[in-house]
This record gives C-alpha cells, sequence and structure tokens, in this order.
C-alpha cells in the first residue's frame, strides 16, 4: 500500500505541467533556506495593495519551504472561509513546487485529472504561487477573497515586489 502511494504521487507530480517545473533533462527546483519574515512581508504588502486597488477583500498567507506558515494578513470584511483556503494553497503550491492553477487545469481537463481530488490536501484552485529565489523554492503565497483569476493576479503582485 506505502509503495502504491508513493507511485501515485510520483506519477502525479510528473503528469502536471507548469512554470515552476522544470523542463525535461533539467534538474527538479531545490528548496532553498526558509523565507524570512522580511521577504514574507514585502511580499504581503505588495499583495494587499494590488488587492486594495481594486477593492478586493483578501487574505493572503505566506510559509516557508516547509510549508509552516510564516505570515498571515485578512483584510477587513475578507471571507472567512478564506482563511482555509489561502493557506492551503500556499501549502499546496510549496509542497508540490507549482502554482496551484496546474491542479485547478488537471481537475478541469476531466478524465485522469480527477485523481487530484482523491488527495485531500490540495488546493485544486488558482492563486498559489511558489516563491523562488536564485533558483530555489524559499515558500510560496496563497491568496484568497475573490475570483481565482483575481486571487493569482494579487498573488503575482506580491511575488513581483521580491523580484
Amino acid at each position: 500500500m506505502k509503495h502504491t502511494l508513493i507511485i501515485f504521487y510520483f506519477a502525479l507530480l510528473t503528469s502536471l505541467p507548469t512554470k515552476a517545473q522544470p523542463q525535461k533533462g533539467a534538474l527538479p527546483i531545490p528548496y532553498g533556506e526558509p523565507i524570512h519574515l522580511e521577504q514574507a512581508e514585502k511580499i504581503a504588502l505588495a499583495a494587499l495593495q494590488e488587492a486594495a486597488t481594486n477593492n478586493w477583500t483578501m487574505v493572503v498567507a505566506i510559509v516557508d519551504a516547509g510549508g509552516n506558515l510564516v505570515l498571515f494578513k485578512k483584510m477587513d470584511n475578507a471571507p472567512i472561509g478564506s482563511i482555509e483556503v489561502a493557506i492551503s494553497k500556499a501549502k499546496t503550491a510549496n509542497n508540490f513546487k507549482r502554482p496551484t492553477k496546474a491542479f485547478e487545469d488537471a481537475v478541469a481537463g476531466g478524465g485522469i485529472g480527477f485523481r487530484i481530488l482523491s488527495i485531500g490536501s490540495i488546493a485544486a484552485i488558482e492563486g498559489g504561487e511558489p516563491i523562488i529565489v536564485n533558483g530555489k523554492i524559499i515558500g510560496a503565497i496563497g491568496v484568497s477573497g475573490a475570483l481565482s483569476t483575481q486571487d493569482e493576479q494579487v498573488a503575482k503582485a506580491g511575488l513581483n515586489a521580491l523580484n
């Protein structure tokens, strides 16, 4: 049973295309030193500014390379349900080394993509992005509170502040 689960996860990871996944023949993106609080704060501030500019009430979660919550911000009047969603998106993006949109696309494609739904801890919805610095994943951001495309826009605005 344990070997079957490992094979299942490997098959899942190798079948999901994403920008965070290296090209064929390239080495996988390694994890680096965990994100520093100062970096997380910079990302969150830019993300929240993007949300405020668009009059969206959002929740922003940032995890470190180990998937542990480093920073959490909830705007006033943001949906309470978005708290768990934002954290789940951040953990999914970090733990699987890819944007959560890759999982959303796999499920939307149907067929074999539905197997993702059997893994309870995956957020298969856009709005989670790995944070990559110097070619290494140092954590991830998850955003929730509006349409998933808007969540993604806010997450990317946060990432852009770090680069």
